[in-house]
């Protein structure tokens, strides 16, 4: 086949700016073939180098005892004790999802789950924060439905829980959905996996899958933004087969366990070439490739097409020679390709043979650690205006106002479609804070939760990405979980734009300072930038993945308030409604700050509340919908009626920070406000638990009544009895 001329249409088309091109020639003495092009685009596109965010991620705390490994492998791993460990991360499929919403997102988890189980983990949970248009937006319920169902295929057909999570609507993403999916997995502590290539003349295997055409682009496609053109971009978009990815998980924990392996890498982003050149390129070495050897299902496929293929459910391996007809013998048992496609070379070359030809010969150095690195000009975002006192109107027509959106709805006609239950170690399935899974054969177990409010972030980038990472850990307090460690997945629009790099940068700064206060690091993450479609952002939506240990099972906080149980409000409400849900829901005002983020305080209530829940029957934050909103959603989850003594809107649905709202017996409410004022904690009876009504001060609605609606408002949003014709 004739390759194509480079040029600079052809250069722009591979998302590469003219001085990153000039840089190429300078580091390469001469103009590059197609496929060193391609190979360039690939490893230098945002999504695989993070250009432009890398000064600003070093800045963010990794470290801490309980960290074995942090951001820079395939997924973060963290010491629970015992000898074992978790091992989890949190990534984008967003532009592939809006492309083709139920491959974008089956492929979605079966990346993750890959990330994790290339480090010698099985995985146990699975998590997904998925943001979506407008639902009266034609093009939404057709994503909703794609997406959900193609989570539920591939994680099902897998056999993973999904025990949490969350799903928003905003009219910011009606052009560019966004789909973040977090796996998590146990491994021992001493058997962790890791990427970088040692030893000179070594065999590099190709293992899994066969090799098509899908895919191929997609790490560029994901770097771009979108336009009238995006439907020319669905063959970008990978397609997955669960049931390979569980026979390749087996095969290789089998492979692993058999001492055959030297280093291992998914093939995500970019395919061949990133697990390649981040496999050499972390243990100093050259690779050479002869993409002959490579297991393919199409006929006359180029180099540029196998080493920029996406194509799923794929690994490749550095192996001891002496382990590889035993290596060898476990892929063909379980029906899976096992190919020697290269070798390692002391040379810094990345030499791509196919057939005779030399397709590429790269110093390999210069494609990963010697990406371009951008310290593009931001502006700080300026300070929100006041948010002007909301029109009046009563506190159950409020409950119905954010009971009745989609993003406050009852979400079981989502998770209802996921196995929540498989491996049956689920303690906490969604629905009500963080999941729960426990770690089999022993009496602990691990909570995960997904957080972000991007209405906050926008206001105020810096008490946005605090409040993210204080919500997260929140969420894990309020099961009895001790913070661990998180992951992130920063979602922006386009980072050339000084505005939105300011964005960027406030956001992470806040959440930088959360982590630092909570000892809450940052283990892992993903970048998504230029999620942005015809010029327009999304909000600004950098989602905190949290994980938790509960050393014990009797140290679970996982009950639901019971008839004539107290209610009581832990924290301080200022009476915060500015970028607030019922702002946003009832009225559809979205200005003022974002509440401010007390650090201090959000560490001593978690604090508290661990310390305290012998005393506790069910336990929850204070978040989006304030006191209002959680009140409720404890009492339905109940089927129990609640009692609230004050009317006072702002003090119902304020979104002050750093409060909880728990369940207790009369006995226990004692005990607890006496804790509580010898703790020097803010701690009120505010109502209690139990009868047929929901009732806020003198204002009262029907419980089966609010109850039918907040269980109904999601599928009717999205016209879920309606066929899909999109």
């Amino acid at each position: 086949m004739q390759e194509p001329t480079i040029t600079a249409d052809l250069i722009a088309a591979h998302g590469l700016k003219p001085d990153e091109y000039d840089r190429i020639l300078s580091i390469i003495g001469r103009a590059p073939s197609f496929t060193e092009l391609g190979i360039f685009s690939a490893m230098w596109n945002e999504h695989c180098s993070y250009k432009s965010s890398k000064k600003w991620l070093r800045t963010l705390p990794t470290d801490g005892p309980q960290v074995i490994c942090g951001p820079g492998e395939n997924a973060g791993v963290v010491d629970i004790g015992d000898g074992q460990a978790v091992v989890f991360k949190m990534e984008s499929h967003n532009h592939p999802s809006y492309i083709e919403p139920h491959q974008g997102a089956a492929t979605g988890i079966g990346g993750i789950l890959r990330d994790v189980f290339t480090m010698g983990a099985r995985p146990i949970a699975a998590m997904d924060s998925l943001s979506f248009g407008r639902p009266e937006h034609p093009k939404t319920p057709h994503l909703v439905k794609g997406v959900v169902e193609g989570i539920g295929a591939y994680g099902n057909a897998f056999g993973v829980p999904n025990v949490g999570g969350e799903v928003r609507f905003h009219r910011s993403y009606d052009g560019n959905c966004l789909v973040n999916a977090f796996a998590a997995g146990l491994a021992d502590a001493d058997g962790i996996f890791y990427s970088a290539a040692s030893g000179v003349g070594m065999p590099v295997v190709y293992l899994g899958a066969k090799t098509g055409r899908d895919g191929v682009g997609g790490a560029t496609m994901a770097s771009a933004e979108f336009d009238d053109t995006i439907e020319d971009k669905r063959p970008t978009v990978q397609v997955g087969d669960p049931f390979t990815e569980k026979c390749l998980l087996e095969a290789c924990l089998e492979l692993m366990a058999s001492g055959a392996v030297i280093s291992i890498q998914d093939m995500g982003a970019a395919g061949l070439t990133c697990s390649a050149v981040e496999m050499g390129d972390k243990g100093g070495l050259g690779i050479r490739l002869q993409l002959d050897a490579v297991p393919q299902r199409e006929t006359n496929m180029t180099a540029y097409e196998m080493m920029l293929s996406e194509s799923q459910e794929r690994m490749l391996m550095v192996l001891k020679p002496e382990k590889e007809a035993e290596a060898r013998a476990i892929f063909e048992k379980w029906d899976l390709d096992f190919a020697i496609v290269g070798e390692t070379i002391a040379e810094d070359r990345f030499l791509i043979l196919h057939g005779n030809d030399v397709k590429a010969d790269l110093p390999l150095s210069k494609l990963s650690s010697s990406a371009p690195e951008y310290d593009r000009p931001w502006i700080e975002t300026p300070a929100a205006r006041p948010c002007a006192p909301l029109p009046p109107i009563r506190p159950v027509e409020a409950l119905r106002k954010l009971i009745g959106s989609p993003s406050y709805a009852h979400k079981g006609w989502v998770w209802q479609q996921y196995d929540t239950q498989v491996g049956a170690d689920t303690i906490r399935r969604p629905g009500l804070g963080a999941g729960v899974v426990r770690v089999h054969g022993t009496r602990k177990a691990l909570a995960f939760t997904a957080d972000v409010t991007p209405r906050y972030v926008r206001a105020n980038p810096v008490e946005g990405g605090k409040q993210a990472v204080a919500e997260a850990f929140r969420n894990l307090c309020a099961v009895g979980a001790l913070p661990l460690a998180t992951t992130d997945n920063l979602n922006f629009g386009n980072p050339e734009k000084p505005e939105i790099m300011g964005q960027l940068v406030g956001a992470i700064k806040g959440i930088g300072e959360a982590c630092r206060a909570l000892d809450f690091p940052i283990v892992s993450g993903n970048v998504s930038l230029y999620n942005e479609t015809d010029g327009t952002g999304i909000l600004p939506t950098p989602t905190i993945g949290g994980v938790g240990l509960i050393d014990d099972l009797s140290n679970l906080i996982a009950g639901l308030p019971s008839e004539g149980d107290i209610a009581i409000l832990i924290g301080t409400t200022q009476g915060h409604l500015g970028q607030s849900a019922l702002a946003a829901e009832a009225f559809g005002i979205e200005t003022g700050d974002a509440p401010p983020v007390d650090l201090a305080a959000e560490r001593r209530h978690g604090e508290f509340i661990r310390a305290n829940r012998a005393h506790l029957r069910a336990a929850t934050d204070l978040s989006d919908g304030g006191l209002g909103l959680a009140a409720f959603e404890m009492a339905e989850a109940a089927g129990i009626g609640l009692r609230l003594d004050s009317d006072d809107i702002a003090g119902l649905y304020a979104e002050d920070q750093a409060r909880y709202l728990v369940a207790c017996d009369a006995e226990g409410a004692a005990a607890l406000l006496r804790g509580a004022e010898a703790a020097g904690v803010s701690a009120a009876q505010v109502g209690s638990f139990g009868g047929v009504a929901v009732q806020m001060g003198e204002d009262a609605g029907d419980l089966a009544d609010l109850s039918r609606l907040y269980r109904s408002a999601f599928a009717s949003a999205i016209g879920s009895d309606r066929p899909d014709h999109a």
